[in-house]
């Protein structure tokens, strides 16, 4: 991974924190596509979705995961998990996208802060409601972070994530590996922009992550 990424770093603290902070806010000022309620990110054709959320995950894991598709009123399950993993394509923005594949501690700690979001802006709520809430939901033990090691796949070709400036920028496959309140510098590593085997996004968070680029055939394309 190269320093043409260091864009990333504060777009992956926003996986992380599942865009409640500044992105989500300047989501907001941007236009919708005609087919969007404001608000809301793209619906997308439900084959052209569930393709893209597998697209995620490895082969082997891909054919048994469980997927979400996202609806007006937020994500809804149209398949169940038979190795515990869950794949969807997540939006820390309206305008991003970004498919992942969670293990079954991923869908116990970051599904539901996921779920919550679409939920909440299917109801309509502003970014700054949405941000309270889960901020709320947090302190109240609502939300909770991973409480072992574990694995969130994003092998796709189709990462669309949020950049350092309020837009959006494709980003390789990688995967992220669950590590509350790890820093870049305990990792040993300068951060993306370093160009780095592996950094840290949302650091010092209790969602904290480390990610790891991998080659882009890892993936498992489009299964159906």
């Amino acid at each position: 991974m190269t320093s043409r990424h260091h864009g990333i770093i504060p777009s992956l603290d926003a996986i992380c924190l599942l865009g409640l902070l500044a992105p989500m806010v300047a989501s907001t000022a941007m236009a919708q596509p005609a087919s969007a309620p404001s608000g809301m990110p793209r619906l997308m054709d439900r084959e052209t979705e569930v393709a893209m959320a597998l697209s995620a995950c490895p082969p082997a894991v891909a054919s048994k995961a469980a997927v979400y598709v996202l609806e007006k009123s937020g994500y809804v399950k149209i398949r169940d998990s038979e190795n515990g993993f869950t794949a969807l394509v997540q939006h820390s923005m309206t305008t991003s996208q970004e498919p992942e594949c969670l293990d079954a501690e991923g869908a116990r700690s970051h599904l539901p802060r996921m779920l919550k979001v679409a939920e909440l802006r299917g109801q309509g709520k502003s970014p700054e409601e949405i941000r309270r809430f889960m901020a709320d939901g947090l302190i109240k033990g609502l939300f909770r972070p991973p409480t072992r090691p574990g694995i969130i796949y994003m092998l796709s070709k189709e990462n669309i994530v949020p950049d350092s400036k309020g837009g959006t920028e494709s980003f390789p496959p990688h995967v992220m590996f669950y590590a509350p309140y790890l820093t870049n510098a305990d990792l040993g590593s300068g951060g993306e922009a370093e160009g780095g085997a592996a950094f840290v996004a949302g650091e010092g968070s209790p969602f904290a992550l480390i990610i790891v680029p991998v080659p882009a055939q890892t993936g498992s394309g489009h299964p159906h």
